[in-house]
């Protein structure tokens, strides 16, 4: 897997590897040394074997916070999600492999972190929301169909001019949905887009935990 991830990105224009690394221990004293913009790391490797990449994620940002890291893993599992996105969700993302071998995908996470963006896995937004949906006293449960799709989208790390163009709507449409969502789960809105999907994010992982 860690050779697929380097052809990948060897491939893509305007990046370099700056080091590639076999576990995290390895991984970590490369981060110390070569201070990079982007660490992309398997959620499982050694020397734990676990959760090894989440662990480096949470090392990694107390090294240099200005670091992103983006963690794949094979399964969309909610509780790596969670942890990963715990103590914040700037520089951070959740994807799965099976993305890596579309090049665009992976790129694209590597340069949303670097800006101290975030991403998740559209699997896992359909994972969180449809497990979220199943229970009962879901504050989701007030929320209209459109804006069940919103929150979706917002959710992948869609911006609201995306999210606007992919569901047909006006921009301040979107914003109006973005407005009720945060208010019908009680959480504050911000004019940064990838906080307020953190925060979504969190949520729904807290709740399905």
């Amino acid at each position: 897997m860690r050779e697929a991830v380097h052809q990948v990105v060897e491939h893509q224009d305007g990046l370099e590897i700056v080091a590639d690394c076999a576990d995290g221990t390895t991984l970590l004293e490369e981060v110390e040394r070569t201070r990079p913009d982007v660490v992309v790391t398997d959620v499982r490797m050694p020397p734990s074997g676990d959760d090894e990449g989440i662990r480096v994620a949470r090392r990694v940002r107390e090294i240099d916070p200005s670091i992103g890291v983006v963690i794949l893993s094979h399964y969309a599992e909610p509780r790596y999600g969670v942890d990963l996105f715990a103590d914040g969700a700037e520089g951070r993302a959740y994807l799965l492999k099976d993305r890596v071998h579309d090049g665009r995908q992976l790129e694209a996470a590597i340069e949303v972190v670097a800006r101290g963006g975030s991403m998740i896995d559209p699997q896992m937004v359909r994972l969180l929301l449809d497990t979220e949906e199943r229970q009962k006293d879901s504050p989701l449960v007030g929320l209209t169909p459109r804006e069940r799709e919103v929150l979706g989208a917002m959710a992948a790390g869609k911006s609201n001019a995306a999210i606007a163009e992919e569901l047909v709507l006006t921009k301040r449409a979107v914003e109006k949905h973005v407005g009720a969502i945060f208010l019908k789960l009680g959480l504050p809105s911000e004019d940064v887009v990838s906080r307020r999907v953190a925060a979504v994010l969190l949520y729904l992982s807290v709740e399905t935990v």
